[in-house]
C-alpha cells in the first residue's frame, strides 16, 4: 500500500529537560474531602517561579466533632503516599486545624512520617504557632467556624502551647460544607469584633475553610494588627520550611517575615 501523501513522520525529535515546575521547591498538601477553600487560597498566596504544591485528598466527615476529627488520623499516611511517589517533597502540610489539635501534632507528623521519612511537616497550628512568633504576638483573638465541644479544644491547645487566647468569637457551623460558605465579609466583621473587644497583638482565624487570603492586607489595614488563618499561615510556613524566604506583596504581614 503507497504512504499517505497527506502524512509525514518526523520521528523522535531532541529535547532537554529542566527541573520542572518545582525547580526551588515541591509542596505535598492534605487536604480534607470535604474543604473547598485551601487549594484556593494556596493558589493566590503561592505564586512563585519554582515553587509548586502537590495535593491529595483524604476522607473526613463532614459533621465536625472531636471524634470525628480524630478519625482522620489513620487517613493521614496513605493520602501521604499518593502525592509524587518516588519523587522528591521538600515539605507535605495537613490541612486541617481542628484535627490538628485534636489528634496532637506529633502524631500528624508521625503518619506523615511513616511514608515520607525526614520530610519537614506542619499543619495550620504548627503553622500558626510559628506565625505569632514570626509577628511577635503574645496575645491573639480567635475566630472559628466550630461548635462549642470543637472549640474547648481549640482554644485549650492554643493556650497550652502558644501565645495568650484573651479573645475568642464563633460562627457555630457543625457542618465543614458550610463553613465554605462563610463571606468574607463576615470574617472580616467576625476579625473587627475581636480587635474591638480585647488588646490583641493579632488575630487568628482557625479553619482552612474559611476565607481570607484575598482580603488579608485590607482587613490589616482597617484593625491596625496583624491577621492570619490557618491556609494563610499553612502557606507561609510551607515556603519557609522548605527555604524559600522570598516577600510575596499585598498578601499581609506574615509574607513579609522571613
Amino acid at each position: 500500500m503507497d504512504a499517505d501523501p497527506g502524512f509525514t513522520d518526523l520521528g523522535v525529535l531532541p529535547c532537554t529537560l529542566d527541573a520542572g515546575l518545582a525547580a526551588r521547591a515541591a509542596i505535598g498538601l492534605l487536604v480534607l474531602a470535604t474543604d473547598q477553600t485551601m487549594e484556593h487560597e494556596f493558589r493566590h498566596l503561592i505564586r512563585l517561579p519554582g515553587v509548586a504544591v502537590y495535593g491529595s485528598r483524604l476522607f473526613n466527615d463532614a459533621d465536625i466533632t472531636p471524634e470525628t476529627l480524630r478519625a482522620i488520623g489513620d487517613r493521614i499516611a496513605p493520602a501521604t503516599e499518593l502525592i509524587l511517589p518516588s519523587l522528591h517533597l521538600d515539605v507535605v502540610a495537613f490541612g486541617c486545624t481542628s484535627a490538628s489539635m485534636a489528634l496532637g501534632e506529633e502524631v500528624v507528623f508521625r503518619q506523615i512520617r511513616r511514608v515520607r521519612p525526614e520530610v519537614a511537616c506542619t499543619t495550620p497550628v504548627t503553622a500558626a504557632f510559628a506565625a505569632f512568633k514570626a509577628l511577635g504576638a503574645r496575645r491573639i483573638g480567635v475566630l472559628t467556624p466550630y461548635a462549642p465541644e470543637v472549640n474547648e479544644v481549640v482554644r485549650a491547645y492554643l493556650n497550652a502551647h502558644g501565645p495568650t487566647v484573651a479573645a475568642f468569637a464563633t460562627f457555630d457551623k457543625r457542618d465543614d460544607r458550610e463553613a465554605a460558605r462563610i463571606t468574607v465579609d463576615s470574617v472580616a466583621a467576625g476579625i473587627a469584633a475581636l480587635a474591638r473587644g480585647a488588646r490583641l497583638d493579632a488575630v487568628f482565624v482557625s479553619c482552612t475553610s474559611l476565607r481570607l487570603a484575598e482580603r488579608v492586607a485590607a482587613i490589616e489595614a482597617e484593625v491596625g494588627i496583624p491577621v492570619t488563618s490557618s491556609g494563610h499561615a499553612l502557606a507561609w510556613h510551607c515556603l519557609r520550611l522548605a527555604g524559600v524566604n522570598d516577600t510575596v506583596p499585598s498578601v499581609g504581614r506574615l509574607f513579609e517575615c522571613g
